[in-house]
């Protein structure tokens, strides 16, 4: 596994514009501190660039501030050389896509130290592998920030934007980052045509945000399930429709279990490629 890059080894988070690979922000990035800020902060940022810089240092929710750092200076024992990024990880990918990719929360020892969503981690593993069949990535692997990795048509992202706890974020913290994500979507809606939900924390996630893009929502709501789908039209006046895709989430327990395998994700994504046309 390649090292994760960064100045040094040091423990603890990674200053903004301080050499990062790809980080967005810099050391004048307006930071976040509560959820109103959250709410004005992502409203207010101008392009999808700007957003992500401001989610990269969002400091807003204080148990995912404690557990993102604390896991960047302890490390994991196999990563104990390596510079862990510590900060919230914010989408990433084309900026005109035409799929989203939408998952939990960046995994401890994967997103939160690499500083990019699925990368550095066994879910990434699978997940890329499957995007770079699919003609969704330019590589099979996503190992760090800087390795070349680049997602064709698409772009990823998070419901939740730091590493949780036991990978499980409270109802408050979905809620507080929520805006990131609503944001995010409002800047990208002209070209995308599919969102993929990796798994069904990300599939309840994206209901309020397809709301507030002005998207009439089906009554009873829809079910996750692999392979469930939901057509949905309108959403702003001129808008486009978008397809609605459930895939379980790549984890280790799935993709052992054989729960979730690289043909079932192979088709999730082949499907969404074929919706997004020709690029």
């Amino acid at each position: 596994m390649t090292a994760a890059p960064g100045p040094g080894t040091a423990d603890g988070p990674v200053p903004p514009g301080t050499g990062w690979p790809e980080d967005p922000a810099t050391a004048a990035t307006p930071v976040a501190h509560d959820a109103a800020q959250v709410g004005a902060l992502a409203a207010g940022a101008a392009t999808v660039a700007e957003l992500a810089a401001r989610q990269s240092v969002c400091r807003a929710c204080p148990r995912l501030v404690e557990w993102r750092e604390h896991v960047a200076a302890v490390k994991r024992r196999s990563s104990r050389g390596e510079r862990y990024w510590g900060r919230p990880v914010p989408g990433w990918g084309d900026e005109r896509p035409a799929v989203l990719i939408v998952g939990l929360a960046p995994a401890a020892h994967g997103g939160n130290r690499t500083g990019r969503v699925f990368t550095g981690d066994r879910s990434g593993d699978v997940l890329f592998a499957s995007l770079y069949r699919c003609g969704l990535a330019a590589q099979p692997a996503s190992l760090a920030a800087g390795d070349g990795q680049r997602l064709i048509r698409a772009r990823m992202v998070a419901a939740v934007r730091c590493a949780p706890p036991a990978n499980k974020p409270t109802v408050t913290e979905r809620d507080t980052c929520a805006p990131w994500l609503s944001a995010e979507y409002a800047r990208v809606a002209g070209s995308v045509t599919v969102v993929v939900c990796l798994g069904a924390f990300a599939w309840q996630s994206m209901w309020p945000v397809l709301r507030s893009a002005g998207f009439a929502l089906p009554r009873p709501r829809p079910a996750f399930g692999h392979g469930a789908q939901v057509r949905l039209g309108g959403g702003e006046p001129g808008g486009r429709g978008v397809l609605l895709i459930g895939c379980y989430h790549p984890s280790q327990q799935n993709t052992f279990t054989g729960r979730v395998t690289p043909a079932m994700l192979d088709d999730v994504f082949q499907r969404a490629a074929r919706e997004a046309g020709p690029a």
